[in-house]
């Protein structure tokens, strides 16, 4: 039966049902909508809206109906309009009367708004449980290869010497503040719109504050047109899973070109790989490759609730319907990309000796080499110049900056001596970058020890 019955003289065509049904994706929402409709006859009760006793029985069979879709006893009917239908009818048929007056001082408006805030709210902390293991898995890898040295990279093209430990800790930074973005859309989310009811609040004397209360939200939302149609708070949760994609499709790219036989830095394990159905030797970084594909959906999610909200005006429309396909696909596929990403990251074989081949042939030094320079009294502009030069020498005569001759240094400047050898070895190179933030392995094993600290501290 419809709530709404009572206007219409006919029955709805189904045509019109099916397509105005939600169940299908609001039915994920039904112990939301349950920890709503408790605190809801809790307060009842309390305020004299409706008797203690009948607010007992209702809660009582709320909860049991809770127990039973969660054991598959009670299954979900998914010809009923929406999740909040199924449940009060269900109520109504078991307890009579006492069902019937669970509304009261309540609008689907209000309800559908909470039930979306508590449903986020747990899905926040749990995408915030995945990035914690991610960001551990990060700590220990930086503080494990925190002397491994590779090339950092700019355009793609070797640039100077870092270490494989200070590479990882720079997405360990990204999802760091990923983190603290979730935890900062969830502070807004956290506001309870029951008691707005339709939109404009009601006459009952109600208690917002004890609801929220008792739901153990922050507070409410302070006017009763924003409560029943902000959904700001979805628009923002689809932004920080946009960045959590960008971060992990940025990743996933780095994975994909280091396991390459170009590259030949990294090894993933059988168990996050899989091969081709014709070429036998094949390796192929599926997970990878999905992880990257897959921030498509996530950034297609977020332009589906923006597009929804941009037109609508106050206060609740039936566009907005449209929210919860676009919120929870996002959420999923996030926390899907996450669970494969993590143990991916975690089993794979790092090959230290071709990162420090790589970086060896790849003129990653020159600046230490016009460094040098400078410590000898050059000005940095002429340094760099000369250091080019010797650097389009090497690459003529194939050979390095480390295997090139004293004699020939000596044809570019007379200030060159022995000691370009040792400022120009790459495990000096990286030693030597000291500044805050930079790849010494001090630096490294102190961020480590940093990033696990604030991960311990919160436990």
């Amino acid at each position: 039966m419809k709530l709404w019955t009572g206007r219409f003289s006919k029955e709805a065509d189904k045509i019109t049902n099916d397509f105005n049904s939600s169940i299908a994706t609001d039915s994920r929402m039904y112990r939301d909508d349950i920890e709503g409709s408790i605190a809801h006859a809790t307060m009842l009760g309390m305020t004299g809206i409706i008797s203690p006793e009948d607010a007992d029985i209702i809660i009582s069979e709320l909860k049991k109906i809770e127990s039973e879709i969660t054991d598959g006893s009670l299954k979900i009917d998914m010809e009923a309009e929406d999740i909040h239908t199924f449940v009060e009818g269900e109520l109504t048929r078991r307890v009579g009367d006492p069902g019937k007056r669970l509304h009261t001082a309540r609008s689907r408006n209000d309800q559908v708004a909470l039930d979306i805030r508590l449903n986020l709210v747990k899905e926040c902390e749990s995408i915030d449980e995945l990035l914690v293991k991610l960001i551990s898995v990060l700590a220990d890898m930086g503080e494990k290869y925190a002397y491994a040295v590779m090339s950092g990279y700019t355009h793609l093209q070797r640039a100077q010497p870092v270490t494989f430990g200070h590479y990882m800790l720079a997405y360990a930074e990204m999802f760091l503040r990923d983190r603290e973005r979730l935890a900062d859309c969830k502070k807004r989310m956290s506001r309870s719109p029951l008691g707005s009811c339709a939109l404009a609040g009601t006459t009952y004397p109600i208690d917002r504050e004890k609801t929220a209360e008792l739901l153990g939200l922050d507070g409410i939302c302070h006017n009763s047109l924003d409560g029943v149609s902000d959904r700001d708070f979805i628009i923002e949760m689809s932004a920080c899973l946009s960045v959590i994609s960008v971060h992990l499709s940025r990743f996933s790219e780095e994975i994909i070109l280091w396991c390459s036989h170009e590259f030949k830095y990294i090894e993933l394990d059988d168990a996050f790989s899989t091969g081709s159905s014709i070429m036998p030797q094949k390796k192929n970084p599926d997970i990878a490759e999905l992880v990257r594909g897959k921030s498509g959906r996530v950034f297609g999610d977020l332009m589906t609730i923006l597009t929804v909200m941009k037109g609508i005006p106050l206060a609740y429309n039936k566009d907005m319907q449209e929210d919860k396909d676009c919120i929870f696909d996002a959420v999923d596929t996030v926390k899907a990309c996450l669970t494969a990403f993590i143990p991916m990251i975690e089993t794979m074989t790092v090959k230290t000796e071709n990162l420090r081949k790589a970086a060896a042939g790849g003129f990653i030094n020159a600046t230490d080499c016009a460094d040098y320079l400078v410590s000898k009294g050059l000005p940095f502009r002429d340094a760099y110049k000369i250091t080019g030069g010797i650097v389009a020498a090497c690459i003529e005569k194939n050979t390095t900056l480390e295997e090139l001759p004293l004699e020939e240094y000596g044809k570019f400047s007379d200030k060159f001596d022995d000691g370009i050898y040792e400022a120009i070895n790459l495990d000096n190179c990286v030693k030597g970058r000291t500044s805050l933030g930079g790849p010494a392995p001090e630096n490294v094993l102190r961020e480590a020890e940093r990033v696990k600290k604030l991960l311990n501290d919160e436990r």
